[in-house]
């Protein structure tokens, strides 16, 4: 069921079978495909399970495309780190400033807020139906991101901003339009003149209302009704700044060598990003604390990888890197599950592989 390649030899043979079994094991439970690549220095190793689309025995491609989802937001808050080493934002100051008009309570609530969760903006896409029939009536539907912020605006907040912590991906739009109106430009724009371009991401893409997925990739699939339906094909746009991106395994291993080795931040915003609110605040899986678009995911041997991971339609995603860009983990995986079956049993033996792949470093 797996194929495994390293380009030199260096990888501890049982700790990569156990990867092996981990990596099965999460077929087993719900996923069509499994893309993994554990990196130490310029030594790789790939591992791949499952089929590229269900029923058929075509392999998973090593440099299949997929939908990166949250691993976006990295992108988008790297942007603005940017834009305030270069005096065009302060992070501290209120949205208002910047987007006047768009919140009720954008007076109270600074960028910093936004870029960490801790604004209290309520999550849009929490009103939408659950996945499933609303998912196929809607999935080339184009959205605008005020109508997704429109949504959130409606609402009062969940919380005073800066007191807790609470994941909304309408935070990130909000960023993104932030950036758009800083610029003159827009997000896409900008993260492929500041971050694609200078790293030659020729794999990674923003494919705005573009539903298809380019070049070689694994399907897919969402379980409704308790049918497989490939899901592969969206308009990205409900996600858009928030997680539109595709990308490959190598490529988000490009980028997080990058990052860390100071390619992309100078060491101040660098700092900056990294800076965690309290981690009794976040309850993420392997969740250490959440920076600017940035998180420690810590380990079962106690191993912190710096970086995201976030879900979208047929799709689940994690990167993470040591802070010195030595060791890393970029893993993809298809996925053939009703989402409200994420948690749980589905999400442990992600857990699970992914801990088994740093156990490979």
């Amino acid at each position: 069921m797996t194929n495994s390649t390293a380009t030199r030899a260096g990888f501890d043979p049982a700790k990569v079978a156990t990867l092996r079994a981990a990596v099965d094991k999460v077929i087993e439970i719900g996923a069509s495909s499994v893309q993994f690549r554990v990196a130490d220095g310029d030594a790789v190793l790939t591992v791949t399970s499952g089929s590229a689309e269900l029923g058929k025995n075509a392999p998973v491609p090593e440099d299949g495309r997929f939908r990166i989802a949250c691993v976006t937001k990295m992108f988008v808050s790297i942007v603005l780190l940017q834009l305030g080493s270069e005096g065009k934002i302060d992070l501290d100051a209120s949205v208002e400033r910047y987007l006047p008009g768009l919140l009720p309570c954008g007076s109270r609530i600074a960028v910093r807020n936004l870029m960490n969760h801790t604004s209290g903006l309520y999550n849009h896409a929490d009103s939408f139906q659950r996945p499933g029939d609303r998912f196929l009536r809607d999935r080339y539907r184009h959205f605008e991101a005020e109508e997704l912020v429109g949504v959130a605006a409606k609402r009062p907040l969940n919380f005073e901003p800066s007191t807790t912590f609470e994941y909304s991906n309408t935070n990130y739009i909000v960023l993104g339009l932030l950036i758009g109106r800083v610029t003159g430009s827009t997000y896409t724009e900008q993260i492929r003149q500041r971050i694609l371009e200078p790293l030659g991401l020729r794999n990674t893409f923003l494919p705005g209302d573009d539903p298809e997925i380019p070049g070689p990739h694994a399907r897919g699939y969402m379980k409704i009704k308790g049918r497989s339906e490939d899901v592969t094909a969206l308009n990205p746009s409900e996600a858009c700044s928030a997680g539109e991106m595709i990308s490959t395994t190598a490529d988000l291993d490009r980028f997080l060598v990058a990052l860390m080795k100071g390619e992309l931040l100078d060491e101040a915003a660098f700092t900056e990003m990294k800076t965690t609110i309290p981690a009794e605040w976040v309850t993420l899986p392997m969740s250490n604390g959440y920076g600017l678009g940035f998180m420690p995911f810590q380990t079962r041997r106690g191993m912190s990888l710096w970086g995201h991971g976030g879900g979208i339609p047929g799709y689940a995603t994690f990167a993470g890197s040591t802070l010195d860009g030595r060791k890393r983990l970029v893993t993809s995986i298809g996925l053939d599950i009703d989402p409200d079956d994420f948690s749980g049993v589905f999400e442990n033996s992600v857990v699970d592989a992914i801990n088994a792949g740093a156990d490979c470093l």
